[in-house]
């Protein structure tokens, strides 16, 4: 089995790759069958040297590998035909950007395999760039925190070695006593909350946090349930939650009295409650000024959050009274990072965690007759036709 390694071609250009030249000598080195040819590339995060160092085969033969494994979208006129893909496509939410891309699989008779559906049998995703996004996006968040008062520079994070030299970053800035809110406990949540950890924040529970004043900057970490509550008044279940939220309401104000900065890294699912809307941030009580929107969905459940920003121009204001884009050091302003790619910025340490993962569940799969089903439900298209787990997409396909 020959696994080609590609070479990202999507602007702006994306440095992580899926296989560091680490994890393709230990895949080579545990299954006898496997080679890994790596597509030379000026952008990658590793350079081709350090692939060669491991005695990784680096070549422009893509054509004569069984699988291609990439991290975004390939441009559809460098898609080979009757060959097996990995990336991040984002046609599973029917996407109107990316439709000609899933049709294109069809046509040329690509079996694909989207990362962001390697799940395990009960729907939890398998390998993801989730926790770099944490850890970029809260240390990002306090860079403009730093920005919209002139309190602090911080260097931006693409510039930064690596996880510790960020933290390393963080412990020399001064922070007032600021309350710092984060939502999510999943990969997301919790790469941010390795940085406020790192940089030797107090964690509070959530009764101190919204009733005590402090002497020093704090921060509370809260779940699904601490924000939204059921429209009944019923008790509330996580599981019901995720799968019925329609029946929840946001429970978010009481905790947008008291923060002067949020870090939005919860999943927001379909029909979820809004946390907060552009009517709470209108109203005086609303203290929130510093957004660090990880999750990053437009028009969506972070009222501020009007669109995406980028690693060039990360910072823009919201206008709370207006519901438009002003300058975010304006003093009514709410300053917002919503960075859409923030692992990009972290390109080694992503690359390496997300390699770990997927050598860990994918790599087995082709040797082992896929006996957990991983490849199975990962698989989008087969044979020119989507398989039966995303037929749901055929009406995208035909343009309905």
């Amino acid at each position: 089995m020959k696994f080609g390694i590609i070479k990202e071609r999507k602007s702006p250009p994306d440095r992580r790759v899926v296989v560091s030249p680490e994890a393709c000598k230990k895949v080579e080195a545990t299954f006898s069958t496997a080679k890994i040819v790596v597509e030379p590339s000026d952008i990658r995060v590793y350079k081709d040297s350090e692939y060669t160092e491991k005695e990784i085969t680096v070549a422009a033969e893509m054509q004569n590998c069984d699988v291609l494994i990439g991290v975004k979208e390939v441009p559809i006129d460098a898609l080979l035909p009757n060959k097996k893909y990995f990336f991040f496509s984002h046609t599973i939410k029917k996407q109107p950007y990316n439709r000609n891309l899933l049709k294109a699989f069809l046509e040329k008779n690509i079996e694909f395999y989207d990362h962001e559906v390697i799940v395990n049998p009960k729907g939890a995703r398998l390998v993801a760039f989730g926790r770099y996004a944490g850890i970029v996006g809260a240390y990002n968040g306090f860079r403009a925190y730093g920005l919209k008062y002139n309190s602090y520079a911080l260097p931006k994070a693409e510039t930064v070695k690596d996880q510790a030299a960020l933290i390393a970053e963080l412990k020399k800035i001064q922070l007032p006593n600021i309350k710092i809110l984060l939502t999510g406990k999943g990969r997301v949540g919790n790469g941010a909350k390795e940085m406020l950890d790192g940089m030797g924040l107090q964690k509070v529970t959530l009764t101190d946090y919204l009733k005590k004043e402090f002497s020093e900057p704090v921060y509370c970490q809260i779940d699904a349930l601490e924000y939204n509550k059921r429209k009944d008044g019923e008790h509330s279940n996580k599981q019901e939650f995720f799968g019925n939220p329609s029946e929840y309401k946001s429970n978010f104000f009481r905790f947008a009295k008291v923060t002067d900065f949020y870090i939005a890294g919860h999943f927001y699912g379909d029909g979820a409650p809004y946390l907060f809307t552009k009517e709470d941030a209108k109203h005086p009580d609303f203290k929130i000024r510093v957004v660090a929107d990880v999750s990053c969905d437009i028009d969506g459940p972070v009222a501020s959050t009007i669109k995406a920003s980028t690693i060039a121009d990360p910072v823009y204001g919201y206008d709370p009274e207006t519901g438009k884009e002003v300058d975010y050091k304006n003093p009514n302003a709410i300053a917002v990072m919503a960075v859409d790619n923030l692992p990009c910025e972290l390109p080694r340490d992503a690359s390496v965690g997300f390699g770990e993962s997927f050598i860990k569940h994918v790599i087995p799969a082709f040797f082992n007759n896929d006996k957990d089903g991983v490849l199975e439900r990962a698989r989008m298209t087969k044979d020119g036709k989507l398989t039966p787990r995303f037929s749901y997409l055929q009406d995208y396909v035909d343009g309905k």
